[in-house]
C-alpha cells in the first residue's frame, strides 16, 4: 500500500493564524487609551477628568441609554476613570503603558490576551475559574479616595454594605448568588452597596480593615462592623438592621401619641406616623428615620393592636394600606397624609424632605440657620428670614402664638419664619441690636454678613403688629433695598449639643464594643496594638514589684552587716541605764567613733526627764554611732563630781572656770562621752527658777506651802531640756567645746544618803 506523507500546510496555517492572533492583540492592547475613551489631553487635571467621566457616565448608562454598545462603553469609560484619577496609576500607564498596578513593568500586551480570553466562555463548574467582573459589580466599586470623599459622610445618612473580593477568590463565587440577592432586596430600601477590591485597593482595604475574601462590612456612621454570620440573605438583612442606632422610631399608641406629637415644643422637629398592619417596624421605615433623624421625630402604629383604636378612629386611618401622616405645631391635624400599598423609597423621601422644619422652627445651631436662610446666590433666588426674638417664659406665649398663625397665613417661596430664646442666642440679638422684636433679614455671605430691618413698634401679637409687619413684607418684595441696615452675625451656639461626659461615654461605648467584636471573633491583626499595650503595661508593672521585692530583701541583708542609717521607730528612743555591768561596754570600751549621750536624773524627775529627753533626741536616735543612756544620781552621787574635778585643771586654764564641780544637784545635765578618745561635751540645764535646796524658803513657808511648791517644781522640771535639741544639732556637727579626761571615774555604785529632816 502506497503511504502518501501528511499535508504540510497545517503548520504554515496555524503559524499564520497565531501571527495574525498576535498582531490583532498587540493592535488592540495599543489602541486601548483611556485619554481617548475620557476625551481628554494627557496634561489634564483631575477636575477635567473627574468632569469629563461624569459626563460620559451619564451619557452611556445602561439605565438610560439604550443603546446595546452602552454597557460595554460605561464599563471602558470606568475602567478609565479609574487609571487615570489614580496618580500612581495614571503615570505606570504613561510611562510604561501599564493598566494594572499589580503587573510588572512592560508586559502591557497581557492585556490585550486577558481580554480575548475573556471573550471565550468557559464552563465554571467544570474549570472552576472566576469570571471577569460583570456590570453589575463595576458599578458598586469603590476607590480610596472616592470612599473618603464620598461614602464614609454619606454613611451618617444611610448605612453601607461592603463585599470585599479578588480576582481569584473562590470562596467569593460561592456568595455571589446570596449577595446579587441581597443587593437586589436592600438597595432600594435605601442601603448603600460596595465592593472593594483586594488586590486593586489595597490601600482601602487596609484602611477598612480587611485583609482576606471574602469579607462583607457595614459600615454605618463611619463606623466598620465585620460580618461573622453564615452568608444568608435574611442574616444580611438582620445584620444591616443591627447597626442602626437603637430608638429610631418609637413604637405609639393610644397612651402615648399626645406627648409624642406635642414633643415638638422640645425636640423642635416634625413628628411622622406610620400606620401599618406588621408587628414589627419595617426596615425601610427604619432606614427613612436614620436618613431624617436630624430633622424629624417617627414614630410606628401597629393597626393589629387592640391598643391603638382610639387613634386609628380619631384620624380616620385605611386599615387595608400603609398610611404615613405628618405633624407640625398642630397636633391635631396633620399637614400632609400619603397612602400606598407599595410604598417606595424615594415617596417617603420626597414626603419627609418637603416637611423637615417645623411652620416656625427654632433657631437652635448655625446647621438649621443656614438651611432656612442661606446665602443669597442669585437675584431670582433671595430668600429672606423673618426673624422673631423672643423669651421662654409663660408671658411670651401669645406673642409667639400670633407669630405663629401669621407664619401660617402668609406662606410664601422666598420667605421662611423663624424664632430665637434671647437668653440661648445673646451674642445674636446683641448684633442685631434687638432684645424683643421681629426682624426681617437677608444673608449675603457665609462670614456672616446680612442685610436687616426691624419692624417698627415691636412685636406683641396684635392685630396691628400683623398688619405693620404685612405692610414691610410688601414693601420688601417690591424693593430689596428696603433692608437699609446691615451687621455681621456671630456663629449661632448649637443648643442640642450632647455634654461633654455624654460624648465621652458613647465614645467609650462605642470602642468597647468594637474590642469585644474584635476578640470574640479573634480577629488579632487589629487586636495587635492594644494587647501589646495591656502586656506592656503588666510586665512593667510586675516588673517594678518584682525588683522592689528584691531590692527591700538586698536593704535588710545591707542594714545587718553594715553600719548605716536607718528610720527610727515612732515615738521610741531605746535608753539604756548606766550601772556597773553596762558601764565598762557603754563607755569605757565603747567602739571608735560612738558617742553615748547619758542624761543625769534623779529618782523624782526620772519620768519627766526621760520623756522629755526621747522627744528631744528622737530625731537623732536613727544614727547607729549614738547610744543613750541615763545616771540614776541617787544611787552614783559622787561620779559627776569626780569627773568634773578631773577636768578642773584642764577647764581653768582654757577659761572654763564656771563649771561648778561641787553643786549638789546635776538633774537634766547631759553628758556626751567618747570611752575611746576620752573626751565628753556637757549640756547645762536650763534655769526654771526653783532651787530645791534653798532652807530659808523652806522654813519660811508652811508645810502646805511646802507641798505645792515640790508639785510646781516637779512640773516644771522637764524643762531644763528645752534647748536640748540644738546642742545636739551642734554635737552632730563638731561645734561643742570639748573637755579631756585623763581616765574614766568607777562608777562605784553607793545608796542614797538619807534625807534631812
Amino acid at each position: 500500500v502506497a503511504r502518501h506523507p501528511p499535508p504540510r500546510t497545517c503548520p504554515a496555517l496555524l503559524a499564520i493564524f497565531l501571527l495574525i492572533l498576535s498582531v490583532q492583540l498587540v493592535r488592540a492592547a495599543s489602541e486601548y487609551d483611556p485619554y481617548k475613551v475620557l476625551g481628554v489631553s494627557r496634561s489634564a487635571s483631575q477636575a477635567e477628568i473627574k468632569r469629563a467621566y461624569k459626563n460620559l457616565a451619564k451619557e452611556w448608562h445602561p439605565d438610560k441609554n439604550k443603546d446595546p454598545k452602552a454597557e460595554d462603553m460605561f464599563i471602558k469609560v470606568s475602567k478609565s476613570y479609574e487609571i487615570l484619577s489614580n496618580e500612581e496609576r495614571r503615570s505606570n500607564f504613561d510611562n510604561y503603558g501599564q493598566m494594572d498596578e499589580n503587573q510588572p513593568f512592560g508586559q502591557s500586551q497581557h492585556h490585550g490576551f486577558r481580554g480575548f480570553q475573556n471573550s471565550f466562555y468557559f464552563d465554571e463548574s467544570f474549570f472552576q475559574f472566576p469570571r471577569s467582573r460583570d456590570f453589575a459589580d463595576s458599578k458598586y466599586l469603590l476607590h480610596h479616595a472616592q470612599f473618603n470623599s464620598d461614602v464614609l459622610p454619606d454613611s451618617h445618612k444611610r448605612p453601607y454594605l461592603i463585599k470585599v473580593t479578588s480576582e481569584w477568590c473562590f470562596a467569593c463565587i460561592h456568595i455571589e448568588p446570596v449577595w446579587k440577592e441581597t443587593v437586589q432586596e436592600l438597595e432600594p430600601l435605601g442601603v448603600g452597596i460596595g465592593i472593594v477590591d483586594l488586590g486593586y485597593e489595597r490601600r482601602l482595604a487596609n484602611q477598612l480593615g480587611a485583609h482576606r475574601a471574602p469579607s462583607i462590612i457595614g459600615l454605618v456612621n463611619g463606623r466598620v462592623t465585620f460580618f461573622h454570620q453564615a452568608v444568608v440573605r435574611e442574616h444580611l438583612r438582620q445584620f444591616i438592621e443591627d447597626l442602626l442606632p437603637q430608638k429610631l422610631v418609637e413604637k405609639i399608641t393610644d397612651n402615648n401619641y399626645l406627648a409624642f406629637l406635642d414633643s415638638w415644643h422640645v425636640e423642635n422637629k416634625p413628628s411622622v406616623l406610620l400606620f401599618d398592619q406588621v408587628p414589627i417596624v419595617p426596615l425601610l421605615f427604619k432606614l427613612t428615620a436614620f436618613a431624617f433623624r436630624d430633622y424629624v421625630r417617627f414614630g410606628y402604629v401597629d393597626q393589629g393592636d387592640t391598643h391603638n383604636t382610639r387613634l386609628l378612629r380619631q384620624f380616620n386611618i385605611n386599615t387595608y394600606a400603609p398610611t404615613m401622616l405628618l405633624f407640625k405645631e398642630d397636633t391635631e391635624k396633620p399637614v400632609d397624609i400619603i397612602q400606598a400599598r407599595g410604598m417606595k423609597r424615594q415617596i417617603m423621601d420626597e414626603f419627609v424632605s418637603n416637611n423637615k422644619f417645623l411652620q416656625v422652627p427654632r433657631l437652635v445651631n448655625q446647621q438649621l440657620f443656614d438651611e432656612l436662610c442661606p446665602v443669597k446666590q442669585f437675584h431670582r433666588r433671595r430668600k429672606y428670614c423673618v426673624l422673631l426674638i423672643t423669651g421662654e417664659d409663660q408671658a411670651f406665649l401669645p406673642g409667639s402664638k400670633a407669630f405663629l398663625d401669621f407664619a401660617s397665613v402668609n406662606r410664601k417661596d422666598v420667605l421662611r419664619f423663624a424664632y430665637v430664646y434671647q437668653r440661648q442666642q445673646q451674642p445674636l440679638c446683641q448684633a442685631l441690636l434687638h432684645n424683643q422684636a421681629v426682624v426681617i433679614l437677608e444673608r449675603r455671605s457665609h462670614g456672616g454678613k446680612v442685610m436687616y430691618r426691624s419692624v417698627s413698634g415691636g412685636w406683641n401679637g396684635s392685630e396691628e403688629d400683623k398688619y405693620r409687619l404685612h405692610e414691610q413684607l410688601e414693601l420688601l418684595q417690591k424693593d430689596p433695598t428696603y433692608l437699609s441696615s446691615d451687621a455681621t452675625l456671630p456663629e449661632l451656639n448649637n443648643e442640642m449639643a450632647p455634654i461633654f461626659i455624654i460624648q465621652w461615654m458613647n465614645a467609650a461605648y462605642d470602642y468597647i464594643l468594637q474590642i469585644y467584636d474584635d476578640l470574640l471573633y479573634s480577629n488579632w491583626r487589629e487586636m495587635m496594638p492594644i494587647l501589646s499595650l495591656i502586656f506592656s503595661a503588666l510586665f512593667i508593672l510586675f516588673g517594678t514589684v518584682i525588683i522592689q521585692a528584691f531590692s527591700q530583701r538586698s536593704n535588710s541583708k545591707l542594714r545587718k552587716t553594715h553600719q548605716v542609717d536607718r528610720p527610727p521607730k515612732k515615738d521610741f528612743v531605746e535608753v539604756t541605764e548606766l550601772t556597773d555591768i553596762t558601764y565598762i561596754s557603754n563607755l569605757v570600751k565603747l567602739r571608735p567613733g560612738h558617742i553615748n549621750v547619758v542624761l543625769v536624773l534623779t529618782n523624782t524627775s526620772k519620768n519627766a526627764l526621760l520623756r522629755k529627753f526621747a522627744k528631744e533626741v528622737f530625731s537623732f536616735s536613727g544614727t547607729q554611732t549614738l547610744h543613750f543612756s541615763f545616771l540614776n544620781a541617787d544611787k552614783h552621787r559622787h561620779w559627776m563630781p569626780s569627773l568634773l574635778r578631773s577636768t578642773s585643771d584642764s577647764m581653768q586654764s582654757e577659761g572654763h572656770s564656771d563649771v561648778d564641780e561641787e553643786s549638789p544637784d546635776y538633774t537634766g545635765h547631759v553628758l556626751a562621752l567618747n570611752g575611746h578618745k576620752k573626751y565628753f561635751c556637757l549640756f547645762r540645764p536650763v534655769f526654771t527658777g526653783d532651787d530645791p535646796n534653798d532652807s530659808s524658803s523652806e522654813t519660811s513657808f508652811s508645810s502646805d506651802s511646802r507641798r505645792k511648791s515640790r508639785s510646781r517644781s516637779r512640773s516644771k522640771v522637764h524643762h531644763k531640756l528645752d534647748r536640748l535639741g540644738l546642742w545636739m544639732e551642734r554635737l552632730m556637727e563638731g561645734t561643742l567645746p570639748r573637755l579631756q579626761v585623763p581616765a574614766w571615774p568607777s562608777l562605784g555604785e553607793t545608796t542614797s544618803s538619807s534625807t534631812e529632816t
